[in-house]
Order: C-alpha cells, then structure tokens, then sequence
C-alpha cells in the first residue's frame, strides 16, 4: 500500500472520529454533557505543610447539594479529584462535576461556570484529517502548499482574535491599576522533584502565601512567581496586590507583571506578523 493509502486510512480513522463525536454531541451523549454540574463552596481551608508535593494542591472542604436528589455533601479534595486547588478561602464557590447519579465520584473545576460539550476530541480528529491533506498537497505539488495550508488559517485566526486580545490585554492593565494593596506572608514552601527520561532531575519550588483582604477573607494561595529565593522564602512577609472583584487575580510585582502583558502582546503581534508574511510568500510562489 503506497504513502497515498495510508493517507486514506488516515483520513478515514480520524474522519470517523470526528463523525462520531460530533454526532454524540448533538445527541447529548457526550462524558461532558451527561455529567452533573454545580457549584461547590469551600467550607474550610488547610494550610499546606512545608515541604510537601506542589501536586497535591491545597487541602479544602467543600459542600455541594445533588439537583436531583436534594441530598447535601460535605467532601474533601482528597486524591484525584479534578483541578488543582492553588487558590482558597472560606466562602469561594468552585465547580464540581460528577457522572449522573454518583455524586461520591466528583471532580473539582476552579471555574463553577466550566463546561463543555465534549467537542476536544473530535475536533482534534478533525485537525489531523487537515493536517494529512496539506502534507499530501505539499508532497505532490510543492512546499508552498504547506505555508498556504498551515499558516493561511493560522494567520486568518490570529487577525480575527487580536482586536480581541488587545481589548484583554487593556482590561487586564487597568485591574492590575486597580488592585488593592494588603501584607501578606509566605507559610509554607512545597517542593516536588522529578527525573525525565534521560536521568535529569528537576526541582519544582512552589511558595504558599497567605493573606486577608480588605473585606476580612482570609486566602491561602500558591505563588509561582514574583518572589526572589523562593526555596528559602518561608516566613517572609510580602505585599500581595489582588483584584478586589476576584482574589484569586494577585501578584507580589505589579510592575513585572505590567511588562509581562506588554511582552505577550508585542509577541503575539510579531508571532502574527510572521505567520501572515509565510501564508503570503506560499500564495506568492504556487
């Protein structure tokens, strides 16, 4: 079988993917759509232990009513159990997701709003039936076909998203404007370490911070960034800017954090600039 059958198996493979996910998802079949969803409240917070595995997240109860039952549970984030919790306080309502009917086999999400419809899949399907088809034009009628064919829709997405992303970043630049100033303090600092393939081992330093806003919430959070010796950051006392909106928005450096979203946006912009320029040399030259 030539490189053109595997092509067509290929497309037929992930084309039947695709098929059959999207077809599930209209029927309202999909994992994502037959799961129960509803909003959890963290009833109580653990401070992590110094030390201790970055993975595991923070230590919280939370309290959630079953829709169809009325029963209220009282859980704990034990184990596998969803996302990461990296942000808490007493009061913040989180996500929670379970198989219908077996709500002791929920799962957390950080946005109560999170969904979905169960469309990931096949619409990666759908991308790598693409992704064959400009390969096989490439092969069999030159290398411009694969700038038109990757980076045509590449920069067409990029042009339509960054009237987008530029109001985004402005929105973000004006909360980091309007962030509320409070001391906070580093509690604890976890740590992970891990070997790759090669035997090189690798060291994940997390700092926790805990502080209280100006409304009186106490919050207890990682701080992946913004502190300098986070290995040995532990007691030290820290001024933590937040959103008074959403405390879960916070940084240490209000300044590094300004440059960071005007780098991003300048490198998106290059990023685009590129991508358009590469579509339009393959159009130029087929």
């Amino acid at each position: 079988m030539g490189w053109h059958g595997y092509l067509v198996v290929w497309c037929g493979v992930f084309g039947t993917v695709a098929l059959v996910g999207y077809g599930m998802s209209l029927a309202g079949m999909t994992r994502a759509q037959r799961a129960v969803r509803v909003e959890g409240r963290i009833e109580q917070v653990g401070e992590p232990r110094h030390g201790s595995s970055p993975k595991d997240g923070i230590a919280v109860v939370v309290s959630f009513q079953d829709p169809s039952t009325g029963q209220e549970f009282t859980v704990a984030n034990d184990g596998e159990r969803g996302d990461r919790i990296s942000v808490a306080w007493t009061g913040r309502e989180i996500g929670v997701h379970y198989p219908r009917g077996r709500p002791h086999a929920f799962r957390f999400t950080s946005d109560p709003s999170e969904g979905g419809r169960g469309l990931g899949l096949p619409t990666f399907a759908v991308f790598l039936v693409y992704a064959g088809l400009v390969v096989v034009a490439a092969i069999d009628r030159g290398w411009p076909w694969a700038l038109v064919g990757f980076c045509g829709p590449w920069a067409l997405s990029g042009v339509y998203h960054l009237p987008g992303n530029v109001r985004d970043r402005n929105r973000r630049l004006d909360a980091l404007a309007a962030m509320a100033a409070v001391p906070g303090r580093v509690v604890a600092v976890l740590k992970s370490v891990s070997t790759d393939e090669d035997g090189h081992t690798s060291t994940r330093v997390v700092p926790v911070v805990t502080f209280t806003t100006l409304d009186g919430t106490a919050v207890t959070a990682y701080c992946e960034s913004g502190l300098r010796d986070p290995a040995g950051s532990r007691g030290r006392d820290v001024t933590v800017h937040y959103s008074p909106d959403d405390p879960a928005v916070f940084t240490l450096d209000v300044g590094a954090e300004r440059r960071s979203r005007k780098q991003d946006m300048a490198v998106n912009i290059v990023g685009l600039v590129v991508v358009v320029a590469a579509a339009v040399v393959g159009m130029v030259t087929l």
